[in-house]
C-alpha cells in the first residue's frame, strides 16, 4: 500500500530535540599579548616582511590575505573537528551534514569542500557554506544545525566556525575611518585592503537596550523571566558589551564568567567565540561536580550579536553530567 506524503514526511523527521554531542576547539599557532591576555593569529613577522602592505592601514593587500586564509581556515576547522569527532566516539562516515562558517576569506569551491577532503568525509555529505556573517553567526549555525537534526531522522551535523584575524589585521590609522556607503553601527566590507570593519561606540548600548526584548520573546513559552535563574553563553564581543548587558538585566557578575574568560584568554574570535564559552562552561560544571553542563541549571541562553546590528537568541537546555 502506497504511503501518503504526510506519512513519508513523519518518517523522515527525528524524534526528540537536537543535542550537542561533542565540542572541539583549536587556535592558530602564534600567540601575542595585548590588553586581552592572549590573542592567536596566523600572521608572523616573516609574513609581514614579505607582504608589507598588510601593515599599511589602507594599502592593497587582499591577494596576500586571501592566499593565507583559503589554505589555513579549512586546516583550523579540521583541527577542531578532529577533537570533536574523537570525543563523540563515532566513525566520520556517520556525519550526514556539514555547516561551515567563516568571515575569513571567500573562495569557490569553498572551505566546506576543502574540509570534506581534509577530514575524509563521505562525498555525499550535505554541505552548507556560510560566508561573511560575522560574530552573530555562532548562534545562527547552531539554529540551522538544530533545524537539520530535528527534521532529518538520523542526522549527524558537523558545525565548523573557523575564524582568523588575517583579513582584518592592519596597522594603525592616523584618523578615524568610516567605510564608504557602509551604513549601520556595526558593519564590514571587503576592499582591496582586506576586510574593513566599522564599529560605532554606540554598539554596546544598542545591544543592551534591545536584549531583554529578545530574551522575553524566547523564554515566554517557558514562563522564565528571571535572567539570573538561567545559565549564560554570550558572545564576548568586548568588555563594554558584557558590562552593559549585565547592568541592564541586573545579572550577577558570575553569570557572564565564561564569556569574560574567553574574551580574556582568546579575544573576540567572531563566530567561533560562543563555542569556546560553551566548552568552558561544561568543563567547569563537570569539574565542580554539578548536576548538569549548564552550571547545574536546566535552562540557559546563547546570545550572539554582529553586523546589522543582529542579535541571535537561542534557548539552551543542559545535559545531565553522569
Amino acid at each position: 500500500m502506497a504511503r501518503t506524503v504526510e506519512e513519508i514526511r513523519r518518517a523522515q523527521r527525528a524524534e526528540g530535540p537536537a543535542t550537542v554531542l561533542a565540542i572541539g576547539t583549536a587556535n592558530p599557532p602564534n600567540c601575542e599579548k595585548s590588553k586581552i591576555k592572549k590573542r592567536y593569529t596566523y600572521i608572523t613577522e616573516e609574513m609581514l616582511k614579505e607582504n608589507p602592505n598588510i601593515c599599511d592601514f589602507m594599502a592593497p593587500s587582499l591577494d596576500a590575505r586571501q592566499d593565507i586564509v583559503v589554505t589555513e581556515v579549512p586546516k583550523l576547522g579540521k583541527e577542531a573537528a578532529e577533537k570533536a569527532i574523537a570525543e563523540w566516539g563515532q566513525p566520520k562516515s556517520k556525519i550526514t551534514h556539514l555547516i561551515f562558517c567563516t568571515t575569513s576569506g571567500i573562495d569557490m569551491p569553498g572551505a566546506d569542500y576543502q574540509l570534506t577532503k581534509l577530514l575524509g568525509l563521505r562525498p555525499s555529505v550535505k554541505r552548507f557554506m556560510i560566508y561573511m556573517q560575522g560574530c552573530f553567526a555562532g548562534g545562527a549555525v547552531l539554529r540551522m544545525a538544530k533545524d537539520l537534526a530535528e527534521n532529518n531522522a538520523g542526522a549527524r551535523v558537523l558545525v565548523i566556525c573557523s575564524e582568523t584575524t588575517t583579513m582584518a589585521f592592519r596597522g594603525p590609522s592616523e584618523a578615524q575611518t568610516i567605510v564608504p556607503d557602509s551604513g549601520g553601527d556595526l558593519s564590514g566590507i571587503v576592499r582591496e585592503a582586506g576586510l574593513i570593519v566599522n564599529l560605532s561606540p554606540d554598539v554596546p548600548s544598542k545591544i543592551s537596550e534591545n536584549v531583554e526584548k529578545s530574551l522575553s520573546e524566547a523564554f515566554e513559552p517557558l514562563g522564565i523571566s528571571d535572567w539570573n535563574s538561567i545559565f549564560w553563553i554570550a558572545h564576548p564581543g568586548g568588555p563594554a558589551i558584557l558590562d552593559q548587558i549585565e547592568a541592564k538585566l541586573g545579572l550577577k557578575p558570575v553569570k557572564l564568567w565564561s564569556s569574560r574568560h574567553v574574551l580574556s584568554e582568546y579575544g573576540n574570535m567572531a563566530s567561533a567565540s560562543v563555542f569556546f564559552a560553551l566548552d568552558e562552561m561544561r568543563k567547569l560544571s563537570a569539574k565542580q561536580g554539578l548536576k548538569s553542563t549548564g552550571e547545574g541549571l536546566d535552562w540557559g541562553v546563547l546570545l550572539s550579536f554582529g553586523a546589522g546590528i543582529t542579535i541571535e537568541t537561542l534557548v539552551l537546555h543542559s545535559v545531565p553530567i553522569s
